[in-house]
């Protein structure tokens, strides 16, 4: 099975993996549906004129290592974005961007991240259905009969 989806890998925080795991798990989704929510949802503040410049290195102190799999309109902004971000003699890279998109938004109120996410889903974080399989992701097959 192929996939058109991108996938990429974060360095976080241990505490910031929680948030993350914890924030999908409530909304039934799972961690690549909340990081393409949360890349959406600082989009905005990151390309603004005076946007947030990274003052460390997001993988600096981030022991953990999350892989995500995102649709390619928004992989395709992440290049773009990291060379907005980033000035020379770093070279950006795409999971880079990603994570500080993902670092500042995680910085925010849990609670607030968590209305946020069931403010763009529509409705009780309990009434999407439970998806155990994407069939977009090709490490998530069904298991055989």
């Amino acid at each position: 099975m192929e996939s058109d989806e991108v996938m990429l890998t974060v360095r976080l925080t241990t505490a910031e993996r929680t948030l993350l795991r914890r924030l999908a798990h409530g909304h039934r989704g799972d961690v690549s549906e909340v990081v393409a929510d949360a890349l959406l949802d600082m989009l905005p503040t990151l390309l603004a004129h005076n946007a947030p410049r990274p003052t460390e290195q997001p993988a600096r102190f981030a022991p953990c290592a999350v892989t995500v799999w995102l649709p390619p309109e928004l992989a395709e902004l992440l290049p773009a974005l990291a060379a907005h971000l980033t000035q020379p003699p770093t070279t950006p890279t795409p999971c880079t961007a990603l994570a500080t998109a993902l670092h500042l938004w995680l910085r925010q109120d849990p609670a607030r991240l968590a209305a946020g996410l069931h403010t763009l889903h529509g409705g009780h974080p309990h009434a999407r259905q439970h998806r155990p399989y994407h069939p977009h992701h090709p490490h998530a097959r069904p298991a055989a009969a």
